[in-house]
């Protein structure tokens, strides 16, 4: 693979951060790719979920940035899986096999839907400590296509990404978003039919967050002002969903402001705690400062 456009800290990455593959399930083909880095010595780390056309790196930038901060961080890219119930279970034996009880989870789109209805499928015995949803979702049926979510797996790829690419902006855009749109669309070339295609239906089947399940999890939403292809109404929904969870907007950042917009996450509000992503000796007073003052983001506790 060639020098990835959106940045050359992408090959340093792939260079030296190991992409690891884990089987948790009966089914030896179903592989579950990370990248688990940081100090292993945290036990509630941060944990990455991609969108439909992403994969484990497509969050390296906050790899790279949380890392050299003294956090853990897991970004994942989950094998086929054809139903949410089957990928909750699936990333339940994950976390058992990691030996993790609890974690932090940040969701883009899809990801962020499949965070929610792990915080929901773990509820009686939680697993999530907190979410960042990142234009995400709580309703699958704001993309009209509930009806057509189990055809998905007969149609060929390239059908599957032509689907994928009419979500990604198609106007005008700054040099920063238009390079994150190729790195996705690369991205988007290396997944396969079964992946696409297990994708498009979770994203789509019919399925809804139950809110009161999940109601005492911390929440961040995490949305942009400009185009993406979440539309106003399904923000607005979210919103309603979590009227206590804080507000990250962007003014800009469309589809991918992770990669765009690589303003750094942060979990100030459980520093000192045991559920710290964070080496406590890497954090001072000073340095909780600078993490607050350098974010790109504003921020509106509701």
């Amino acid at each position: 693979m060639g020098e990835i456009k959106v940045s050359p800290d992408y090959n340093w990455f792939r260079g030296t951060v190991p992409l690891k593959k884990i089987i948790v399930d009966d089914d030896d083909s179903k592989i579950w790719s990370l990248y688990d880095a940081g100090p292993r010595s945290i036990r509630c780390p941060l944990i990455f979920l991609p969108p439909v056309s992403g994969t484990a790196d497509v969050f390296f930038r906050q790899i790279l940035a949380l890392t050299g901060w003294g956090y853990r961080v897991i970004a994942l890219q989950y094998p086929v899986y054809w139903d949410h119930l089957e990928f909750c279970d699936g990333f339940r034996k994950l976390l058992d096999h990691l030996q993790l009880d609890k974690v932090h989870l940040f969701g883009a789109s899809l990801g962020g839907f499949l965070a929610q209805k792990f915080a929901e499928y773990t509820h009686k015995s939680p697993r999530v400590h907190s979410l960042i949803l990142c234009n995400s979702f709580s309703d699958t049926s704001i993309f009209n296509q509930t009806w057509t979510a189990n055809s998905f797996w007969l149609m060929p790829a390239f059908m599957l990404k032509k689907i994928v690419l009419g979500n990604f902006s198609s106007g005008p855009v700054d040099p920063m978003m238009a390079d994150a749109i190729d790195f996705m669309v690369d991205r988007l070339e290396s997944l396969g039919q079964s992946e696409l295609a297990s994708r498009l239906t979770l994203n789509c089947q019919n399925s809804y967050v139950e809110p009161h399940k999940i109601r005492d999890i911390p929440v961040t939403i995490m949305d942009v002002f400009d185009q993406s292809a979440l539309s106003t109404e399904a923000k607005e929904e979210m919103y309603k969903l979590y009227p206590n969870a804080r507000r990250a907007h962007l003014k800009t950042g469309g589809n991918f402001p992770y990669l765009c917009r690589s303003a750094e996450i942060h979990l100030l509000q459980f520093h000192g705690t045991k559920y710290a992503a964070i080496d406590p000796s890497m954090v001072s007073a000073e340095e909780l400062e600078v993490q607050k003052g350098s974010l790109g983001i504003s921020q509106e506790e509701q």
